[in-house]
């Protein structure tokens, strides 16, 4: 048993990002309604931040909130806010203000010059491989890598990938690759039964996916920025 009441420790969750690029609370809560409806087990109720990056000072964000929170989405912080008016507003609503990882502080001074570094010396890819089957309620998250499953995932489980997902069994639950926002990555699957498939934030539900590819062996990816799927030879 600890000694101490709390323990503080790093961890990881996935957590959609909703971009707001309308002002009028209404518009954005018709279209997250709409959003919600397609897909009700996966947004129903879920944590989600928000990204403020296209609004001003001049939006309304008690009512904004409101308008996110009556669709039944749990806001849990706020980024991409530059607005400093917008700011206040956002802290006095007792919501955090996140930095996200690929923001980085502008120096007032040059930056000193450094030799390059190429990819191949400052980015080791990894593959995570799991051979036992994924039960329903559980989520494996491929944290920096691509995410390869030998067994099948059943109904209600989630996988999780920074990178590509492969999936060599049935898939019957979620799968989400591109999760830190790679656009690139794709999902490969021999059996293709899936509730959710998404790259990038872009997704489909099990009734999007084209009966003609369900049950089978596909490839997923993104082409002007919407899902696309083909045959996987």
């Amino acid at each position: 048993m600890s000694q101490t009441p709390i323990e503080l420790k790093g961890s990881s969750f996935t957590l959609s990002v909703v971009h707001l690029h309308h002002s009028q609370p209404e518009v954005v809560r018709q279209a997250l309604q709409d959003k919600i409806d397609q897909a009700p087990a996966f947004l129903k109720n879920a944590p989600v931040v928000l990204n403020v990056a296209t609004l001003s000072g001049d939006v309304n964000w008690k009512q904004m909130q409101q308008a996110v929170i009556s669709t039944g989405l749990r806001i849990v912080g706020v980024s991409g806010c530059k607005d400093e008016n917008l700011k206040r507003m956002i802290a006095r609503a007792g919501l955090p203000v996140l930095a996200e990882g690929k923001e980085q502080k502008r120096s007032a001074e040059p930056a000193a010059v450094t030799e390059p570094v190429t990819p191949a010396e400052n980015l080791v890819l990894k593959t995570r491989v799991v051979n036992t089957p994924v039960r329903s309620g559980q989520q494996i998250y491929a944290r920096n890598a691509d995410l390869i499953i030998t067994n099948s995932v059943s109904a209600g489980a989630e996988l999780v990938a920074d990178g590509n997902i492969h999936i060599y069994g049935m898939m019957r639950g979620r799968a989400l690759a591109g999760a830190s926002g790679d656009r690139d990555c794709q999902i490969f699957c021999t059996n293709l039964s899936a509730e959710l498939v998404s790259i990038a934030g872009e997704y489909w539900i099990m009734d999007q996916i084209p009966a003609e590819f369900f049950g089978k062996a596909s490839r997923l990816s993104l082409k002007d920025g919407a899902l696309t799927i083909q045959t996987l030879n």
